[in-house]
């Protein structure tokens, strides 16, 4: 996530460098060849590339809002985690008043089940676009902490020995950290430590814990439909190709008002507008692009390793430990 006022100008023009090039490309060879070599047919009528435009832009402000709507549901869920979290801790405590090693038990197996579900959430996806060249330069101006340790390292700061090697044997490690937690909540009910009231009340948020689990896991699992993916990137291109075509006479038809050295050459000024026009399109379809998967390790995604310290610090702060570890903090003004 981007804490900052903006992105600058400079890195993002550096982010849609190649796309830049392309259409820059696209731009200047059918202009050279009109111009230059006298290719008039290659003209195109303006109102075609002008209909085009409007289908392309009305699909790619679509998808742009439905990719807000994916990340901006991830960040509700992740904020559901954290105010659940906070209430789980405080039972943990006030349930179990005279059980410390209980209660301590119960919040930091809650810590263990966040780690495997932050590592969860950062494995990648064919349909994810972490992988795309910009995106891998990008990475170099903050930190996934998920690829810094491994989730075994991450996972035996919490859990006992036994409890670790039996997590690390199973598929979903979030899922059984879980069903761990309702055991050791069934165990303390059979041995009256807790009432039925108390019992149930801690049962519901597991049952909460795996709603939230399953909201996110269905981001994670679900790509914005390839259908809707695949004609937006072929309209753009469509678009981004035929718009010099389409803009050769109009500019032509300017030179007969023109004075001074502009007179006669007013055609070349298809090159710098058409890419000006195309940058805005394809910039709007990789920004709709980086937002689809908010849990994917991109500079956009919700901040789920940053959630799930602060979670970590409030719960110990409970638990009565001063030596905490540090909030995570943000390199380039960029937290994940």
């Amino acid at each position: 996530m981007h804490i900052g006022r903006s992105y600058q100008l400079k890195e993002f023009l550096v982010w849609t460098r190649r796309t830049i090039y392309w259409v820059l490309l696209i731009g200047a060879v059918p202009t050279l060849l009109y111009e230059g070599l006298g290719v008039k047919w290659l003209a195109i009528p303006w109102t075609v590339v002008a209909l085009l435009g409007t289908a392309t832009a009305f699909i790619v402000g679509f998808k742009n809002t439905q990719t807000y709507n994916r990340t901006w549901e991830a960040r509700q869920i992740w904020g559901s985690i954290l105010n659940s979290s906070r209430s789980w801790g405080v039972m943990s405590r006030d349930f179990l008043t005279h059980q410390p090693h209980e209660t301590k038990q119960l919040v930091y197996r809650h810590f263990a089940w966040l780690t495997a579900l932050r590592y969860q959430m950062r494995e990648s996806r064919v349909w994810e676009n972490s992988t795309n060249r910009s995106n891998q330069e990008y990475k170099k101006f903050y930190t996934i902490p998920e690829r810094e340790t491994t989730l075994d390292e991450e996972l035996a700061k919490y859990l006992p020995a036994a409890e670790l090697r039996y997590i690390l044997t199973t598929k979903n490690r979030a899922v059984q950290l879980m069903s761990l937690q309702s055991k050791t909540i069934r165990s303390l009910f059979d041995r009256q430590l807790l009432d039925s009231y108390q019992f149930v009340e801690m049962e519901r948020m597991v049952k909460e814990f795996y709603d939230h689990q399953g909201r996110s896991e269905r981001i994670k699992n679900f790509p914005y439909p390839r259908q809707f993916a695949t004609i937006n990137g072929f309209f753009i291109k469509l678009f981004c190709f035929l718009l010099p075509f389409g803009l050769l006479k109009e500019f032509d038809k300017l030179n007969e008002g023109m004075e001074g050295i502009m007179k006669g050459n007013m055609v070349w000024m298809v090159i710098p507008f058409s890419v000006l026009i195309s940058w805005v399109y394809t910039s709007l379809e990789v920004v709709g692009e980086s937002t689809e998967n908010p849990f994917e390790g991109n500079a956009n995604d919700v901040p789920i390793s940053q959630m799930s310290r602060t979670i970590e610090i409030d719960m110990r702060e409970m638990l009565g430990e001063t030596d905490l570890p540090p909030a995570l903090q943000p390199k380039n003004n960029i937290i994940l």
